[in-house]
Order: C-alpha cells, then sequence, then structure tokens
C-alpha cells in the first residue's frame, strides 16, 4: 500500500511513522526547504505521550523534554488567580518543536520528506497513492478533496501571538491575564535554563508590517511593568528572537475529515485551534496515530477511514470550540474585575 502525506508537521510525520512501521510506502511532500530549526516549545499531555511510547519515540522524548508540573494563573500585579497542577492529569512534557520533530522523522527512512516540493493544488493527488493524507495545516488544500471542504476557511480571532525564547531560569511556569493582553512564561529544556514565552495582543494594537524593533517596543510598553519574571523574560529578548502570527481557527466546522474512499486529513487541516488549551500538537499527533491504526488494521479503507472520523471528530471539534471561548474570555476588554474575581474562587 502506499500513501502521499502533504505537510512535515508533527501529524504528518506522526502518520508517516506509524504506516511505516506497518510496511506502507510513504511519501510526503513538505513545501519548507528543510526540516525544521526553531520554534518554540509545546506541552505533550498523557495521551500523547502514550502515544509516543507506542510508536517507540517516548524514551526519546524523555531525554529531550522537560516534565511540566504546575503553574499560576495571574494579575499583571502579580496577584495570584488560579494554580494549575498538570501533574494531577499524568505525565506532562514540554518539548522543544525541532526536538520533537527530530524524534519523529527518525521513525521513517531518510528521503521519505520531499522538502521544497509544494502541493498548490489536489489535482493529481490520487496518483500512484492509495491513500493522501492531508497535514498542510490550516490553509490545507488537501481539504478541497472532502465534503464542503473547500468552503472551510481559516478564521481569524482578530489577535496577534508573539512567541519565543529566551535563556533564563524561572522557578514555575505562569500566565497573566490583563485587560485584553496575555503573557506566558514555561520553564523548559533538560537543563531548566530556558523559557518559553508568549504574549497575545488585539490584531488593532500590533502595527501593520513586521518590524521586529517596533514588534519588541511594543511588547516592553505594554507588558515591562507586569510582575516578575515578566520584565526579566522581555529583557532577554532580542529584536529577531520571536515569531508573530494572527491566530486563528476553522469556519464552518468539518462535516467530514475523510471523503470516505481514500483521503483523510488532520491536525491544523481538519480542527485548526487557538492555542488556549495547549492542545493543538498533542490533537494532531492523537490523529496521526488513531489514522495509521484504522487504515493498517485490515478493514476495508473506506470503513477505516470512517472509524478514523469516528474517533477523532468530534472530540478535536469540541476542543476547539473550548479553546475559542477561552480565548474570549482571556482576551476580554471588558468585565476583567468579574472575570478574576471567578477565576479566583474557584479551587486550587
Amino acid at each position: 500500500m502506499r500513501a502521499t502525506v502533504v505537510g512535515a508537521g508533527i501529524g504528518g510525520l506522526t502518520v508517516a511513522a506509524g504506516l511505516h512501521a506497518a510496511g506502507w510506502e510513504v511519501v510526503v511532500r513538505e513545501r519548507a526547504a528543510g526540516p525544521v530549526t526553531d520554534g518554540t516549545a509545546l506541552g505533550i499531555w498523557p495521551a500523547a505521550v502514550r502515544a509516543l511510547d507506542g510508536l517507540g519515540a517516548g524514551d526519546d522524548l524523555r531525554a529531550v523534554s522537560r516534565p511540566q508540573s504546575s503553574g499560576t494563573l495571574r494579575r499583571p500585579d502579580g496577584t495570584r488567580l488560579a494554580t494549575i497542577d498538570a501533574s494531577r492529569t499524568g505525565e506532562v512534557l514540554l518539548v522543544a518543536r525541532p526536538d520533537l520533530m527530530a524524534l519523529l522523522a527518525a521513525r521513517i527512512p531518510g528521503g521519505t520528506v520531499r522538502y521544497d516540493d509544494p502541493v498548490t493544488g489536489p489535482a493529481g493527488l490520487h496518483a500512484g497513492a492509495d491513500l493522501v493524507v492531508g497535514a498542510d495545516g490550516v490553509g490545507s488544500v488537501v481539504r478541497a478533496l472532502l465534503p464542503g471542504g473547500a468552503g472551510v476557511r481559516p478564521r481569524r480571532t482578530g489577535t496577534v501571538a508573539y512567541r519565543g525564547v529566551a535563556t533564563l531560569r524561572v522557578d514555575a511556569g505562569s500566565e497573566t491575564w490583563g485587560r485584553a493582553a496575555r503573557f506566558g512564561v514555561l520553564p523548559h529544556g533538560p537543563a531548566g535554563d530556558r523559557v518559553n514565552w508568549y504574549a497575545v495582543l488585539p490584531a488593532a494594537d500590533v502595527p501593520a508590517g513586521h518590524d521586529p524593533e517596533v514588534d519588541l517596543a511594543l511588547l516592553r510598553e505594554r507588558f515591562g511593568d507586569w510582575h516578575d519574571p515578566v520584565p526579566r523574560v522581555l529583557d532577554r529578548i532580542a529584536a529577531d528572537g520571536h515569531l508573530r502570527h494572527h491566530l486563528a481557527d476553522l469556519h464552518p466546522r468539518l462535516r467530514s475529515y475523510t471523503d470516505g474512499h481514500r483521503v483523510a486529513v488532520l491536525g491544523d487541516a481538519a480542527h485548526a485551534m487557538t492555542p488556549d488549551l495547549g492542545q493543538g500538537a498533542c490533537q494532531a499527533l492523537l490523529d496521526g496515530v488513531a489514522l495509521a491504526s484504522a487504515v493498517t488494521s485490515g478493514e476495508p479503507l473506506p470503513a477505516a477511514l470512517r472509524r478514523y472520523d469516528r474517533e477523532r471528530r468530534r472530540r478535536t471539534q469540541r476542543l476547539a470550540g473550548t479553546a475559542r471561548v477561552v480565548h474570549r474570555v482571556a482576551q476580554a476588554r471588558r468585565g476583567v474585575r468579574l472575570r478574576d474575581a471567578v477565576l479566583r474562587a474557584l479551587p486550587a
């Protein structure tokens, strides 16, 4: 059996690894010129850790990651609003995106990924393939092959996220909610000497274009008087040391993640979500494992694809909807005092 996977992100590499392990011939087409070499840290929740164990990559993950236990939700003045104990759910690990991508890529033969090979439209994707997998992100071209897929588009939230990594040691992670603004800090790296940081602002407050010096000045102006360690993190950020992008999800929801015959989508191509639940990477990984498991189970391919859709669509679309609600609450301009009072009343 042969598969063409479009996109060498987390979901694409995961499904390629699962298919390869079952003896499939796999080609992964990727528009980028080479493997990912930069990017911020990702939280890998227990179900995704177990999935990586199943791929034989769990020990490699633990070797390059840092356990994530608890953190706090705070106001800009440092007042604690809530405590988040991630350890209650099981093993949660924080790993740099390039490290995760590398350990997934190690599960497939060299040459499987064809870099600098963009797919600009769905025409011809079926040629020579028993299965076509769209792992090509929020702007997926493969999605157009699904029922109603051509009408599903990225929907911007009206907010812009900044992300980066700084060399700094902090004791614990925190996320701080202000008025229509957020700043998060998470220690990561095996030695704990780096922090993954992120900030979210209304798009209307962000200058047009992308001038790194202007962006950094804006971040320091908006967050420079927030509680420690936010100012220390800002002092460690170089002008070219951050990523910036508009946040978006998908609208309307897909009616199915497959065409019922030989095409399926996963990850952001299927259910792009805002990062507010920290689940995007995990769900892409779980999609990849579920899809590979279904189509290599011995069932006829159409039945296997329908099973994949049943297993993954409702759950991931529910998570995407919840993430959007949390995003609206966290970025609220009005009712901030009430929001904060409710959060403080929640049990630790």
